[in-house]
């Protein structure tokens, strides 16, 4: 099995939305904003090379919305899915499955395109299958008012239309049949209706891929709860227990939405469960 780090492209978001009850005074020390008050994030997504299996990790916000859409989100800097896959050896037609943490528009954007020529649109990886699980599924395609704007229809839709879609049930899961790949989930609640967070074991460690569990190395403290969750007291008390799991069994935590942060692990502290080592994915797994 062999990993990749996949850059799909960067944005800003509000860092009062992003920490909630957080005061600025205390998130700008990790997370400076801009003259805006937004901060920098990123759509970092996994790769899993395992046999003939190409496993994508969600797939970040794609490129089909409008300029109008993207210009609330500021997209910065030069990183892309396809220019990702092409330094990984890979093009989107080799992917083979698709694994969403969750279908919020900035996860699971880049799973569909529009194609002027053909039929308007359609998956972005043609010879691929996309796993979610039913619950969440239902969840997103009947959206509560909260989350409306985060679940797109044109994002969801043509995956089920196309017949590519799947739902996961329960171990063992479907898209590991047939390979050594040491692959759990995690499933949360509090940011969103059944969140799935993979845990991947790889090279004698632990990898977590976060989501919006933990979505920065800012965010690790207990309190520090994005306000786009639904029920933050809840994703408190997940948040709990997974930071006293990952301190105590050395987890490595790969941050989807830190910018600047690809890795890191955590210690107990006087204060509670705080980042200890932080890493790039080359240096931890050269």
């Amino acid at each position: 099995m062999k990993l990749h780090p996949i850059e799909s492209g960067n944005f800003k978001l509000d860092g009062g939305a992003m920490f909630g009850v957080v005061p600025k005074s205390l998130w700008h020390r990790t997370n400076p904003a801009d003259a805006n008050n937004m901060i920098d994030i990123a759509t970092r997504c996994l790769l899993i090379e395992e046999g003939n299996q190409l496993i994508l990790i969600d797939t970040g916000m794609g490129n089909k919305q409008s300029d109008k859409f993207f210009s609330y989100y500021y997209r910065w800097g030069n990183h892309s899915l396809d220019a990702s896959l092409k330094k990984a050896g890979f093009h989107r037609d080799d992917i083979t499955d698709v694994f969403m943490t969750h279908l919020h528009f900035d996860h699971c954007g880049g799973s569909v395109q529009w194609n002027d020529a053909r039929t308007g649109y359609e998956p972005a990886f043609k010879n691929a299958i996309f796993w979610t699980n039913l619950p969440h599924w239902n969840w997103a395609t009947k959206p509560n008012a909260r989350e409306k704007a985060s679940f797109l229809k044109e994002n969801l839709l043509p995956m089920e239309e196309s017949g590519q879609l799947r739902f996961i049930e329960h171990p063992p899961y479907p898209f590991m049949k047939g390979t050594s790949l040491g692959f759990d989930i995690l499933f949360v609640d509090g940011h969103t209706d059944k969140q799935m967070i993979p845990h991947i074991q790889y090279k004698g460690k632990t990898l977590v891929f976060m989501a919006d569990l933990i979505p920065t190395a800012g965010h690790i403290p207990l309190p520090y709860v994005m306000g786009y969750d639904t029920r933050p007291l809840l994703t408190l008390s997940e948040k709990e227990g997974f930071l006293k799991m990952a301190a105590d069994h050395n987890y490595y935590l790969f941050l989807e939405h830190d910018a600047h942060t690809e890795i890191c692990t955590l210690h107990h502290t006087d204060k509670g469960i705080r980042l200890h080592n932080t890493y790039t994915f080359n240096e931890l797994f050269s």
